[in-house]
């Protein structure tokens, strides 16, 4: 097996681990509706964050002036749409999710509002490459199609089997949970994320007010 697969490996793990708004939404999915829901969830990360591995190797040059045209703009859009997504976990009765079958379960949902969660934050990229420097990975636009497809794999691979990890992890205590309990953590989830939203959109804001102030 080629050792850029490995590495791959290693990159996905590294930029998934962290617990930031999106890992928090998939421990509270998990504990919510379910193991598949915090999975599903997670895929939809890995997804977003296998999008900037590719768009880190193949087009950094160009990614990097979009970002820096538009920080701002991301900045704030990004946070909003964080504070959204944590308004919407603060609101949701846990109860009612708990009493749902898992054939309602909206999957594409879970996996469609993560992966947009995800992708508005294209300042990713940078990470990527930080991480593909630090394990040694050396693929660029002159690398071969199949090398870079090969390290990408193991971007998704890794990804995923954190994600796994997690909600597995998660799901297996689940039941310790007393209903009270959910309740809080929904609580308790919905304001983290919403608070890291807030906290972006000042940021932009005060990116896009302090030329002016000055």
């Amino acid at each position: 097996m080629d050792i850029g697969f490995f590495k791959g490996i290693l990159v996905g793990l590294g930029a998934s681990i962290p617990l930031g708004p999106i890992g928090v939404l998939v421990v509270q999915r998990t504990i919510s509706k379910g193991r598949n829901s915090g999975f599903i969830s997670g895929l939809g990360a890995a997804t977003a964050d296998t999008i900037f591995a590719a768009l880190a190797v193949l087009s950094l040059a160009f990614v990097q002036r979009i970002f820096d045209a538009n920080e701002t703009f991301f900045l704030i859009f990004g946070g909003l749409l964080v504070a959204a997504i944590g308004l919407s976990v603060y609101l949701t009765n846990p109860i009612k999710q708990l009493r749902r079958k898992r054939s309602v379960t909206h999957s594409f949902e879970d996996y469609i509002s993560v992966f947009l969660l995800t992708l508005s934050n294209p300042g990713a990229t940078f990470l990527m490459l930080a991480l593909f420097a630090l394990v040694g990975v050396d693929v660029d636009q002159q690398s071969g199609a199949l090398n870079i497809v090969i390290v990408l794999w193991g971007v998704v691979i890794g990804a995923a089997a954190w994600w796994f990890f997690l909600s597995w992890l998660i799901s297996h205590f689940r039941q310790r949970f007393r209903i009270r309990q959910l309740w809080y953590i929904n609580r308790i989830a919905g304001i983290v994320i919403m608070v890291l939203g807030i906290i972006s959109v000042f940021g932009g804001l005060e990116r896009l007010l302090l030329p002016l102030l000055h």
